[in-house]
């Protein structure tokens, strides 16, 4: 009896965390933090953590749905591919797809309503296009027509700050543009790094990713010009919103991110392509918890 009760226990909280998966968890964490960025520099909202917590919760159901989605209608690509395969519950038959869709949508309507009866229905219509965006118009047709998809599909990836910044304010303004900016410059050198060392998947895919269409010394060359855009920006964002930290955390880890960068174009291997995607990550994450620790430190001082 009682063995049978953890076989049913852990069933549960395996289906659970293939459910999650779904809406790549990993990934939504980026988007939520960039999401809290928008709070902390407007700051109206932080002495109400209920409506803190609501908002960065519809950021993750719609920008999960839009990842749902996307998971949904590549499923037989993601059987094909070495990194995809055996880390997404669909090709691994763990979910079944008529599930798999009925949960994206369901969270995807819970996120937007939220968004909508919560904040405000700007707020909401943005959420709503973004997945629209991402879920349809990127994965059903610029991802497998050209290598520019990333480029164009990272706005989707990027709107977060802007959402919460409608949300909480009914309008968008220069400071969740520039945070939006920085998200949106740095998709494509840090997708197209992943990309230089998962080449072979995305050929056995018949994916037209830019390493695959352009080769590594022209992808190289268009990450380099975006990490310079991208660290542009972060001063830029620098300059009206100042904070020591801030501004330490944009010169140091953007110094640092450019000149990976110009190692990686100068003497290229897997290795170092694996490394500047993981220092990407570290990055983004760095200077938005600077940002971050800038608003704490204003408040308490």
């Amino acid at each position: 009896m009682q063995n049978a009760a953890l076989i049913h226990k852990s069933d549960f909280s395996e289906a659970v965390g293939s459910y999650l998966l779904l809406t790549k968890p990993t990934i939504m964490l980026l988007v939520v933090l960039s999401g809290a960025v928008a709070i902390f520099i407007e700051g109206s909202l932080l002495s109400s953590p209920m409506k803190c917590g609501a908002i960065l919760l519809a950021v993750y159901l719609t920008g999960g749905c839009a990842n749902a989605l996307n998971q949904f209608f590549e499923r037989d690509i993601d059987a094909k591919m070495a990194r995809t395969q055996k880390r997404r519950p669909l090709p691994q038959g763990k979910i079944q797809p008529t599930n798999a869709l009925v949960f994206t949508i369901a969270i995807g309507v819970i996120g937007v309503l939220i968004f909508g009866l919560m904040f405000n229905w700007l707020s909401a219509m943005l959420s709503l296009g973004t997945i629209i965006f991402y879920g349809f118009f990127y994965t059903l047709w610029l991802k497998p027509n050209t290598p520019q998809n990333i480029v164009i599909g990272g706005v989707a990836g990027a709107m977060a700050p802007i959402g919460v910044w409608a949300g909480i304010t009914g309008e968008i303004t220069l400071e969740p543009i520039l945070v939006f900016l920085i998200v949106f410059l740095w998709t494509p050198p840090h997708f197209w790094a992943l990309a230089l060392y998962c080449k072979d998947d995305y050929i056995k895919a018949g994916l037209p990713m830019m390493p695959v269409v352009k080769g590594e010394r022209e992808t190289l060359k268009q990450m380099f010009a975006y990490t310079i855009l991208t660290v542009l920006v972060s001063l830029w964002l620098a300059v009206i919103h100042s904070g020591w930290i801030y501004d330490v955390a944009s010169v140091s880890l953007g110094a640092i991110f450019i000149k990976r960068n110009w190692e990686t174009l100068q003497n290229y291997s897997e290795q170092s392509a694996k490394k500047l995607f993981f220092f990407s990550i570290t990055y983004l994450f760095g200077l938005f918890a600077a940002l971050i620790l800038d608003r704490i430190v204003q408040m308490l001082f």
